[in-house]
């Protein structure tokens, strides 16, 4: 197919496409042109997955360019006099319509140039950790845990608690010392990692006798979630490449094992069952109690191990590459580390720091209701707009880079 060569839409438009963006997406359109009239020069695998990887690119560019050109025409159309005035009525609302069209094309085309995450298509887990505000913290991170299971119980996901410590032991969500849950379903990182950053919560405590609200805090960890071998996301090479973000050693990692510990029956304190793992170079230390098999509690901690190690490595890129941007054109973004959400008791009240929604539905939030998927969409259009802004970046430095070294 033809590409049609119109001028990139303004920056200041209502379909504002940066330039740097623009271009970019008309060079994946030529070359996803350039590769399909390679392919029915005679079938080749790399080239057709190629073009899978270009193809929603190059179709939002094409319908962008050919919204342009009708908008083109109308326009001629009603400035030519000799248009009678029932067609000029149709071109001014068909001109209405197509521009409102071109606004919602081009957040699609900027949106199929960002990279996809490389654990978008994982399972994930779910870890979830009190911080300051002590035992209100662990009644808290309770909360948190039964509004995830709420939410992914409202969308048909599958869900497993695969670690939980309370203050009484293990067994129970009252306060959550730690708790690790999977979420067992394909593409689940992608819809769940808007949430990990630190939860906070302001409330008077039931213990509290001067009605002082409290204010306590859960950090809220997204980790991808893979099988002891690869599988076609993964790719079977990643989990023995030790240059992989999968990879682990088990050299570099020293198993212990003793008795459970706290109230849980017959089998606690009597049978070595519970496992410690830690990772020598990182002291990254996972401990499992929950099963009474040690066999069981030893695959538990694997997992979660080779999940945090793999979210670790990702973390330090994306940080390093962060800080470059930051140094060089201000493109900054938000932690593990930073508090992202607020839950205010008294005013019924749940607002995102990230994209700035505040709602005041609390208990549909807290049972993992609309509202919950509400402020969740709202998260992933802010961290879209971020990633757009990343784009621009990269192809910036990349433009001003090839510059200085013709």
């Amino acid at each position: 197919m033809q590409i049609i060569c119109l001028r990139p839409i303004p920056a200041t438009s209502s379909s504002a496409i940066p330039p740097v963006l623009f271009e970019r997406a008309r060079s994946i359109a030529v070359q996803h042109d350039q590769l399909s009239d390679e392919l029915q020069k005679g079938y080749n695998v790399d080239i057709a997955k190629h073009i899978g990887q270009l193809s929603a690119t190059a179709r939002a560019f094409r319908e962008i360019e050919a919204a342009r050109k009708s908008l083109l025409d109308l326009n001629q159309l009603l400035q030519d006099p000799s248009t009678d005035s029932d067609l000029h009525s149709l071109a001014a609302e068909e001109i209405d319509d197509t521009s409102k069209s071109l606004s919602s094309l081009s957040k699609h085309l900027q949106s199929s140039l960002i990279p996809q995450h490389p654990f978008a298509n994982l399972p994930c887990l779910i870890e979830l950790r009190p911080g300051a505000g002590g035992s209100e913290a662990g009644l808290f991170a309770g909360d948190l845990l039964r509004m995830y299971q709420g939410f992914c119980k409202r969308l048909g996901i599958r869900t497993s608690i695969i670690k939980l410590e309370t203050n009484a032991g293990t067994g129970s969500t009252d306060e959550v010392q730690e708790a690790v849950l999977e979420v067992d379903s394909r593409q689940a990182y992608d819809l769940l990692r808007c949430e990990a950053g630190v939860h906070r919560v302001q409330r008077v405590p039931a213990t509290e006798n001067k009605g002082r609200t409290h204010t306590s805090a859960v950090s809220v960890l997204v980790l991808p979630s893979f099988p002891e071998t690869g599988n076609e996301e993964l790719g079977t090479a990643d989990l023995d490449d030790p240059n992989g973000d999968y990879y682990v050693n088990p050299q570099d990692v020293r198993i212990d094992v003793m008795r459970a510990r706290g109230a849980g029956g017959q089998h606690v304190n009597t049978t070595d069952s519970a496992v410690r793992l830690t990772h020598l170079p990182t002291n990254t230390v996972v401990a499992v109690q929950d099963e009474r098999s040690q066999h069981k509690n030893r695959q538990k901690a694997w997992r979660i191990l080779r999940s945090r190690l793999a979210q670790a490595r990702r973390e330090a890129r994306e940080e390093e590459k962060a800080q470059l941007r930051t140094s060089v054109v201000g493109v900054a973004r938000m932690g593990r580390g930073d508090k992202i959400r607020t839950y205010n008791w008294n005013q019924q009240r749940v607002t995102d720091h990230r994209s700035g929604i505040t709602l005041h539905n609390l208990d549909d939030i807290l049972e993992g209701g609309q509202s919950l998927e509400e402020v969740m969409d709202s998260v992933k259009s802010w961290l879209r707009e971020r990633d757009v802004e990343t784009l621009v970046a990269d192809e910036e430095a990349a433009k001003t880079t090839q510059t200085n070294a013709t």
